[in-house]
């Protein structure tokens, strides 16, 4: 059997543990997608892989580690790409869509630190090492105290580099420890009033051509409404922010039955102003939601607020 499909993905450990899960899915839901050589898996290196020296915010925010895997959808190279849904870009290009979100994973963020210690307990002056600036802001917001310094790479790099004492504590999303069986390591989960987490964390989703009805009809099935409906209101919220890497965002949504609740926050890079909005509504108020938190907190910004 000739392959049926192409998924592209990052090459990283979790990129590749995610799409392995998307193909899982395809196959399990499709019967003549259950051939071993039915789906391929292709591997592109994306300019967020290749830049390691620094942050994601100083390089140029999130499309970095979507754009060459849409450039290889666009010119036919593969078929879907899969990605973690905290990356995607607030708008997608044209010819695009998001056809799919699988379940989502715990959105928290787990804790790691070399004395066995939570964020709470580190000694004054500890260094934590983090790639991104809604992390870096939430921890100086709760403790000023602390040294925050930028620490990229995967999952293994990162806590290689604690290993080696370069930082005395970081953090990482519990989603991605889940999915690479690494929980074993987490000092503690940080709950959402300490950590409140990226928009869309713990979501995968799968992107394909607008117009491939053949690719977009297989995806759909493995669509979760639940998860659909909390990324529409994160992301809701963070297209009325306007929001990039180097915005300090976050954004959770939760749904019980029917019943939505929205809790956001912008916060300046040295975690000194904060600025929430919440909302609670229905499933089907998702996008709204999220756009009336966004214009809230986006009204109480003053001009200068992202240039300090």
């Amino acid at each position: 059997m000739s392959t049926a499909l192409r998924i592209g993905t990052r090459g990283s450990p979790l990129a590749l543990a995610q799409a392995h899960e998307t193909r899982d899915r395809l196959a399990a839901a499709h019967p003549d997608l259950a051939a071993p050589d039915a789906i391929e898996i292709v591997v592109i290196k994306t300019t967020g892989d290749r830049i390691l020296d620094r942050t994601l915010a100083e390089a140029g925010g999130k499309g970095l580690f979507t754009k060459e895997l849409e450039e290889a959808l666009a010119d036919g190279r593969v078929d879907l790409a899969v990605h973690s849904m905290k990356d995607v870009p607030t708008w997608l290009p044209d010819g695009m869509a998001l056809a799919s979100l699988l379940p989502r994973e715990d959105p928290r963020d787990a804790f790691f630190s070399r004395g066995g210690h939570g964020l709470d307990d580190l000694p004054a002056g500890s260094v934590v090492g983090t790639a991104g600036l809604r992390r870096q802001a939430q921890v100086l917001e709760r403790r000023p105290d602390l040294t925050v310094v930028p620490l990229r790479g995967n999952v293994q790099t990162r806590l290689s580099k604690l290993d080696a004492g370069e930082v005395d504590a970081t953090l990482l999303a519990l989603a991605g420890l889940r999915r690479l069986g690494l929980t074993e390591r987490i000092t503690a989960v940080l709950e959402p009033d300490v950590m409140l987490p990226a928009v869309a964390q713990g979501a995968i989703g799968i992107e394909t051509r607008s117009a491939d009805d053949r690719t977009r009809a297989y995806v759909a099935a493995l669509n979760c409404p639940a998860t659909a409906t909390r990324v529409t209101a994160e992301r809701a919220l963070l297209a009325a922010l306007d929001g990039s890497c180097r915005t300090p965002i976050a954004a959770l949504a939760r749904l019980d039955g029917d019943a939505l609740t929205l809790e956001a926050k912008v916060l300046s890079p040295d975690g000194r102003r904060v600025f929430r909005a919440g909302r609670a509504g229905t499933a089907a108020e998702a996008a709204a939601m999220g756009a009336d938190a966004g214009a809230e907190i986006k009204a109480q910004l003053p001009p200068d607020f992202f240039r300090t």
